[in-house]
């Protein structure tokens, strides 16, 4: 890096740090109760004219306030004519990872190597980024931290979106370890006068192998004495005795059949399809074996001249149709910045057919099973963590998604960002002006 590169770097992350995260919220101490509002649970279930009490960042009760004379308990939130929904969830995402995309020094996601199982995302968790910042006031309040990069990235992360540091965030640490599948059709170099179109990958046969041939290693280091210490093979434990799963990131419909048959011949018990393009072609076999498809992006346009023009924006129906659990993941292009759009992808899924509170379980409840964290998070239920939020009206449309209260573990969360402070600035100028 050449010396005026490295002084604008340092620049921009001066500037980072200077305009830091607002404080993170205290831990609950007082009970307080929500009444009036109707509840979307996130299991397909509404409760009209709900009553929540929350304590000790749990919530203790969930009831119907017109046929429940449950005692209220705390400060009362009068939620009357507003809706109450489960924090929403965002997987696959590079979240805290990078900061500013055009500067290499803030971003953290992709490390040298092709198989690194043993990179642990969490630890390069900025809980300071006012990018992480920024979804908070849509209702993403906790996401699954994932790594970038050759076949075998890394392992993620499961944190809350409040946070002093990368340890105070966590809900799941190292879930599970996230693999590339290597693509069976190429597009030819345009640039290099080679035909655009798809064509078969020859080396695919050989990517595979590769991936099988360290897979089998890793059997056989862990089998054995362990004499010489190997970071990458000892970090494939997880995925041998249940303990991870392994997130699959493959897109056509031979490769996701490949990719099963592959974790079925080792062993491999909990898997999770990635992106998932062509799985509506596979949906039997993935429902046939339990495995859940987190959906690419659905604002995103088909990939081939043949598909639908809507095909990306109702997969997740046609999947869920067929019975394969399904959930919402956001990669791709400007990631970071459109993880606050997860709730409007989900609504654009309601506009092709799906009831609305289905759509919702694709950023809530169907989530949180997928990433193996529903026994805390996902669904507004007595003995579940009290991390919900209050919106004005409908959260899964940007018109109506206005947020005035959010709560993390029962924790009253700060919805300013650096977007609401230049709206609230620049509002008050222009209302001077008429």
């Amino acid at each position: 890096m050449n010396k005026i590169n490295y002084i604008s770097a340092l620049l921009m992350l001066c500037f980072t740090i200077t305009f830091a995260q607002q404080t993170p919220a205290p831990s609950q101490t007082e009970a307080f109760t929500i009444t009036g509002a109707t509840a979307h649970i996130g299991d397909g279930t509404v409760i009209e004219n709900s009553v929540i009490i929350v304590e000790n960042g749990k919530i203790t009760a969930c009831v119907n306030g017109l046929t429940s004379k449950i005692i209220f308990k705390g400060k009362v939130i009068d939620a009357k004519g507003k809706h109450v929904y489960p924090g929403f969830i965002a997987p696959n995402s590079t979240l805290g990872l990078a900061e500013i995309g055009a500067v290499r020094a803030t971003r953290d996601f992709d490390e040298i190597g092709a198989m690194n199982p043993h990179i642990r995302s969490i630890i390069a968790y900025n809980a300071e980024s006012k990018v992480v910042e920024s979804v908070r006031p849509n209702g993403v309040l906790i996401g699954q931290i994932t790594p970038r990069g050759g076949t075998i990235s890394g392992t993620s992360s499961i944190v809350q979106f409040d946070a002093w540091n990368w340890e105070d965030a966590t809900l799941k640490v190292d879930d599970g370890i996230h693999l590339n599948w290597p693509n069976s059709f190429t597009r030819g170099r345009w640039w290099l006068g080679e035909d655009p179109g798809l064509k078969a990958n020859k080396n695919y046969a050989k990517e595979v192998n590769n991936i099988s041939t360290f897979i089998t290693e890793s059997k056989a280091y862990l089998k054995g004495n362990k004499s010489t210490k190997n970071l990458p093979y000892d970090a494939m434990q997880g995925l041998f005795n249940g303990s991870q799963k392994l997130y699959v990131h493959v897109n056509d419909e031979k490769g996701i059949t490949d990719a099963v048959d592959f974790a079925k011949t080792n062993g491999i018990t909990n898997m999770v399809i990635v992106g998932g393009y062509q799985a509506f072609k596979v949906a039997h076999l993935l429902k046939t074996n339990n495995i859940p498809v987190l959906v690419r992006r659905v604002h995103s346009r088909p990939n081939s001249d043949d598909d639908d023009y809507d095909y990306p924006y109702k997969l997740a129906k046609l999947l869920t149709d067929q019975g394969v659990l399904v959930g919402l993941e956001n990669s791709g292009q400007m990631e970071r910045a459109n993880a606050r759009n997860l709730p409007f992808q989900a609504g654009q899924v309601v506009s092709q057919g799906m009831n609305k509170e289905d759509a919702l379980k694709l950023i809530t409840s169907n989530t949180a099973k997928i990433l193996g964290i529903n026994a805390d998070y996902g669904t507004l239920e007595t003995g579940k963590s009290a991390t919900l939020f209050i919106s004005e009206g409908d959260a899964l449309d940007m018109r109506t998604n206005i947020l005035s209260h959010a709560f993390i573990d029962g924790r009253v969360i700060s919805l300013e960002t650096h977007q609401t402070e230049l709206w609230k600035r620049y509002s008050e100028k222009y209302k001077s002006q008429e």
